[in-house]
């Protein structure tokens, strides 16, 4: 008796199934819990921070919503993507802040019209917030960078500004506790005691 193996299956046509990891993030559903960005077109999920990283973008929240408001930008703590221009890379940061008449690539922000974007690292994000998201904040075009690093053996906050052919010049580090300027155009003086315990 001769048994005649299963029917192949046709395969599904290529033009409907995503081709880059930019293709696939736009085809995602939403993932509770976990944030999904695009990195040098990498298609990348972690898990969301802890509440110890929920309220720092919060209180990072707090303490600018007010000159927000007296400028006329929005600011959220987490949640929105911003588009890198060309590469279509997509970043969550922890905290953005946007002119209210930032363009959009669809529900994205321009990166290079954001005002400013903020990383809270965690143990998962450690080498992605501290070595990878400066050269890519810098060469989309944000004007400044705030890390919050609370687990660093030392804890600090670090404001990089200044770009120039895609690259941050200007380096501020200070141990979480101690006054931090946040140049222009925020302009103003962040206490960093708000992220400590």
């Amino acid at each position: 008796m001769m048994i005649e193996s299963p029917a192949i299956q046709p395969e599904e046509s290529s033009e409907h199934m995503p081709q880059t990891g930019r293709d696939l993030f736009d085809v995602l559903p939403p993932l509770p819990g976990f944030r999904a960005e695009v990195i040098e077109g990498n298609l990348l999920v972690s898990p969301a921070g802890s509440p110890e990283h929920t309220f720092a973008a919060v209180h990072l929240y707090n303490a600018l919503s007010p000159l927000c408001r007296e400028r006329g930008w929005l600011s959220a703590p987490g949640g929105l993507t911003t588009c890198v221009e060309g590469t279509r890379d997509a970043y969550v940061p922890d905290y953005l802040v946007v002119p209210a008449d930032c363009p959009r690539w669809g529900n994205e922000y321009l990166s290079s019209k954001v005002i400013m974007a903020a990383e809270i690292v965690s143990p998962g994000s450690v080498c992605i917030d501290r070595q990878e998201k400066p050269r890519l904040y810098a060469f989309g075009g944000v004007p400044i960078y705030l890390l919050i690093d609370p687990i660093a053996k030392t804890p600090t906050a670090t404001v990089y500004s200044n770009i120039t052919d895609g690259v941050y010049l200007r380096m501020a580090p200070v141990s979480l506790g101690k006054p931090l300027k946040l140049p222009s155009p925020i302009d103003y003086e962040l206490d960093t005691s708000l992220f400590m315990g």
